[in-house]
């Protein structure tokens, strides 16, 4: 049943009606099965450099997704149109295609006694909005902020954004569920130097809640003292060294088991980890959790894309593989249980994906963990992506700090990082200074012997 104060949101309630009288002109149709997403938005984002706006952009749109089943015959349309009529036409469209395609054995809702009967109340959403004369003080503040620090010449402009959503999902095994979420988000990019010697780097903040978001000048000033700190990069010599990534990329490896762990991968055969479930695959420091109803975090949600309710989930555990992240179709061909971990759009399956997937923190800081090393590299900065999840083999465009007797000496780039994430996984050690920021976080963690690629 939805939680009280869905029920006294006329909006959700309304979207959740229409959802189901959706899914009875699709049986009406034909169809034995039925579910239907609805996703609304409301989008304001302003772009300013040096003083002048640069762009304004507003954006308000809504997706009605329906998908029936035929037997083991599956079909999904979607459409903007939500006149009587087109529902109508939506409806007979969906099962004319589901009588012509293939069947799919594993295709089907989850069953009754999966769904969520409680929609949990989490704090994700923040009705506040501004206006886009706001924005552009917010952007105003961290870019100025960034240009005032010493050493940067020009910026590439600052932004500021806020977006707000609804999405309700209803389907004929009894889910009906509605939510909503918003979205806050400043940050500026900015150049030091001149001529060839010109380097850039940038900053945000990015929260549920205005309430959380770090202080605007601050960013900006931390975004001009990293762009200055990169002035003067060289390259090191090829060596096999300690290398430390630090949090804002250190998320790369969570994404990575995340792409191996994922049920569609397992079951194609396409992961690295496909036949370690129960296994050793890293040292004992190394644990990653799942956590869907983490208060305010990015990608909290009080259920899935198939009315699932998740629940905060163990990955890896010390360094031991516990579970896959598993729709409902992936499970069914593991001979598993859905994790509640189906993600959707209104016009696609549903298919697993993470929530909030984080690597557990250490007890060592930043500097802490730097100054264990002695001698490495600090990555801040990668290029492209450099993980091949089927083999597990790494190599990666990455730019940072060198580091001489456990402090940072000097500013490199244009190098290459390689290994097996393997291998890697065997030596990782995390500080402490996770911060929920993205969906998929780690704090900054240290590599053991890792071939860096320089002069």
């Amino acid at each position: 049943m939805p939680h009280e104060d869905q029920m006294t949101d006329t909006g959700l309630g309304n979207a959740l009606d229409l959802l189901e009288d959706l899914i009875a002109r699709a049986k009406r149709a034909g169809a034995d099965q039925a579910d239907a997403l609805m996703v609304e938005s409301r989008a304001l984002s302003v772009q300013r450099r040096l003083g002048k706006i640069e762009e304004l952009t507003r954006s308000d749109g809504g997706d009605l997704g329906l998908r029936v089943l035929v037997g083991r015959r599956q079909a999904i349309v979607s459409t903007a149109d939500l006149r009587p009529g087109s529902l109508d036409a939506l409806a007979e469209r969906a099962v004319a295609m589901a009588n012509v395609v293939p069947e799919d054995r594993f295709a089907g809702l989850a069953e009754p006694g999966e769904i969520a009967r409680e929609i949990p109340a989490l704090e994700i959403y923040d009705p506040t909005e501004f206006s886009a004369e706001d924005l552009l003080a917010w952007a105003e503040t961290c870019e100025e902020a960034a240009r005032g620090v010493e050493g940067v010449t020009n910026s590439e402009g600052a932004g500021a954004s806020q977006s707000h959503s609804m999405i309700a999902l209803a389907a004929s095994n009894g889910f009906r569920g509605a939510y909503r979420t918003s979205r806050f988000t400043v940050g500026a990019s900015v150049i030091a130097g001149e001529g060839l010697n010109m380097v850039r780097g940038h900053e945000y903040t990015s929260k549920r809640f205005v309430a959380d978001m770090d202080d605007l000048a601050t960013i900006g000033r931390i975004a001009g003292e990293r762009t200055v700190a990169r002035l003067n990069p060289r390259r090191p010599k090829t060596a096999r060294v300690p290398v430390v990534f630090d949090r804002r990329v250190s998320r790369m490896l969570v994404a990575a088991i995340a792409s191996a762990v994922n049920g569609a991968a397992v079951t194609r055969g396409t992961s690295f980890l496909k036949d370690r479930m129960g296994e050793r695959i890293a040292c004992d420091a190394f644990t990653i959790i799942d956590d869907p109803f983490r208060e305010r975090a990015p990608a909290s949600h009080p259920f899935d894309g198939e009315g699932i309710a998740g629940a905060p989930l163990t990955v890896v555990e010390g360094g031991v593989l516990k579970s896959w992240l598993l729709d409902c179709r992936s499970a069914r061909q593991l001979g598993l249980k859905s994790t509640g971990h189906a993600a959707r759009g209104a016009g696609s399956a549903p298919s697993p994906a993470s929530s909030n997937l984080y690597l557990a923190p250490g007890t060592l800081s930043r500097d802490e963990l730097i100054a264990k090393i002695g001698t490495g590299l600090l990555v801040d900065e990668t290029m492209g992506s450099g993980v091949n999840v089927v083999t597990g083999d790494f190599s990666q465009g990455v730019a940072g700090f060198w580091i001489e007797n456990g402090e940072i000496a000097y500013p490199v780039n244009e190098i290459t990082v390689a290994g097996r994430i393997q291998d890697m996984l065997m030596s990782v050690e995390p500080a402490s200074d996770l911060e929920f920021r993205s969906g998929t976080d780690a704090p900054t963690l240290a590599v053991g012997g890792l071939t860096v690629a320089g002069a």
